[in-house]
């Protein structure tokens, strides 16, 4: 099961960042592969913010949908997603957010296993560069809707 860590340090408030997270709906925008987002339900609990959501996600003859569970805790300052449907048989990704300054530092951890083994097995060898490419495109939109602001 392909599973990976990025930290980064990025030139905007956590609060930005964090909203820009769960605009999930604009993904199609600016993350690599992403071609459709929809947010089905959003319950804001007061320290806890659910959300389930769609994204598809199409490279080549892949094309894919899948069901995500959101839970950002206002608390913490943290975001866990779970995969409820899809091509997935497993997702978990953490995201943490801390101020550091003017910038905030970003720590996302990432696994997940296909429910197709062959698509699996290609996606983990390319799982290194899609994650780096898709961490990079998190980065450069905060930068252009924040760094200016």
């Amino acid at each position: 099961m392909p599973s990976a860590s990025i930290k980064k340090e990025i030139p905007c408030s956590k609060d930005d960042l964090i909203q820009m997270i769960l605009d999930i709906e604009k993904y199609p925008k600016f993350v690599p592969w992403c071609i459709d987002s929809k947010i089905h339900s959003k319950n804001d609990k007061g320290n806890i913010v659910e959300i389930t959501a769609d994204l598809t996600i199409g490279k080549s003859f892949f094309n894919e949908t899948y069901k995500s569970f959101v839970i950002y805790n206002k608390t913490s300052d943290s975001i866990h997603v779970t995969n409820i449907e899809g091509p997935l048989k497993h997702l978990e990704n953490n995201w943490l957010f801390t101020q550091k300054g003017k910038n905030s530092e970003v720590e996302f951890h990432v696994d997940f296993e296909l429910k197709n083994k062959v698509l699996n097995i290609l996606m983990i060898k390319s799982f290194d560069n899609g994650l780096k490419k898709i961490a990079d495109a998190f980065e450069k939109r905060a930068i252009e809707l924040f760094q200016s602001a």
